[in-house]
Order: C-alpha cells, then structure tokens, then sequence
C-alpha cells in the first residue's frame, strides 16, 4: 500500500534548472511527502515505463501510481505542496497543448540558460533518505 501513496519525482541530474527545481522543493516540503531520483538513475529505469527514463526533456511525476509529465507534472507537483500553492490549479483552464508547448521550449532552452553540470547531483547527508539512485 505504500506504493499507492509514493510520490517521486524523476528529474534530469545535470541540469541546472531541475537541480534548482529540487532544491526548492527540499526547502519546502518540510513533511518529506516527495522522493527525488534522476532520470539517468536505475529506479528511473526500473520504475517508469520503457523510453520515459531516456527523455530528459521532460520532469516525470510518479504520484501514486500514475505516471506525470510535462507541464501536468510540473503543476501537480506545485498543487500538491499544498497552501496557496494550489492556486497552480487555475493553470489547468490552459490547454495542455498550449501548457505543453511552453514547457517544451523553456525544456529546449534550459542547458543554455541554466547550464548544464558534468554529472548528476548528489544529496547531501540530511537528503539521502529522501533520493533513489
């Protein structure tokens, strides 16, 4: 039943905005409801379904059970942090074409703007209970 309730979040280890994006959330949520792995990490690759783990474009949401990507991804994420952060909710009335779109060019653009690190994040002591390889 744990499973059922699991929330992970898959992220691409090297790059500068995920890491930023990681960061952010271990500042925030304080009660440990999320999980963190790489992409380029084995749970990545044994928990996703064939190919996702290999699409680095993309943040991947496993919340409970249900597979997330994208701009849905990225919203839940913020919504399900709770507090005024639900208000994320309102950016659903956006086609998720549209949503998706915008997602993918800021994806296009991140190593450029962010940069890009050599490899993946490792966890500090205090964060290792809380990342998957």
């Amino acid at each position: 039943m744990a499973e059922a309730r699991e929330r992970i979040i898959f992220f691409d280890g090297v790059c500068g905005l995920c890491n930023r994006f990681v960061d952010r959330l271990l500042r925030i949520d304080r009660g440990g409801v999320f999980r963190f792995a790489p992409l380029q990490g084995s749970t990545a690759h044994d928990r996703l379904p064939i190919g996702l783990a290999d699409a680095l474009s993309s943040v991947v949401y496993l919340r409970e059970g249900v597979v997330l990507t994208r701009s849905t991804a990225a919203l839940r994420i913020l919504i399900d942090l709770g507090g005024w952060r639900t208000l994320h909710r309102l950016w659903f009335i956006f086609p998720r074409a549209l949503r998706d779109a915008v997602y993918d060019w800021v994806a296009l653009n991140r190593y450029k703007w962010f940069g890009k690190r050599e490899v993946c994040r490792l966890p500090t002591q205090e964060e290792r209970a809380r990342f998957l390889p």
